[in-house]
């Protein structure tokens, strides 16, 4: 899939769903790292992470491109288009637009970035699970104020 026919689908979709005409520029931009899409204020455009596309579809692509028409629609005619407002949020239920977009199967989640600590008492042999690193020379057991050692796993 190209841009031509990315703006073809876009503006068949918002004719079809929404009763306008889409009369800006839709294109996949290869920079879009963490969003399906984006909706420009400034040129009324409409950005698409080609991403989505290659790795889950044509129905997750289709999902985003009325999620971003309802920002362009609700924008262009002096409404609420933000994510929290009430006239976007009712939109997006009218046209059964997703409100996020899924996560792409060759992102790393969180929890795969950031490895888990773990941390034993010496003497009561308490555990403390930790996201960061503690200064066992500085910080003690909360449970009987005894030394602290990093266990490795």
């Amino acid at each position: 899939m190209n841009d031509r026919v990315l703006q073809a689908m876009v503006e068949k979709i918002s004719l079809e769903l929404f009763g306008k005409l889409f009369r800006h520029k839709a294109f996949f931009n290869n920079r879009l790292k963490t969003t399906g899409g984006r909706y420009m204020l400034s040129s009324n455009n409409i950005e698409i992470n080609k991403k989505y596309y290659e790795q889950l579809g044509e129905e997750e692509l289709i999902g985003i491109i009325k999620h971003e028409l309802c920002h362009y629609h609700l924008h262009l005619e002096g409404k609420g288009y933000k994510h929290r407002d009430r006239d976007f949020r009712e939109l997006l239920m009218k046209v059964d637009a997703p409100r996020f977009c899924s996560t792409l199967p060759d992102r790393p989640t969180r929890k795969s970035v950031r490895p888990e600590l773990l941390y034993s008492c010496t003497s009561c042999k308490q555990i403390y699970k930790r996201k960061r690193a503690v200064n066992i020379n500085k910080y003690v057991c909360g449970k009987c104020r005894g030394k602290l050692i990093k266990i490795n796993v």
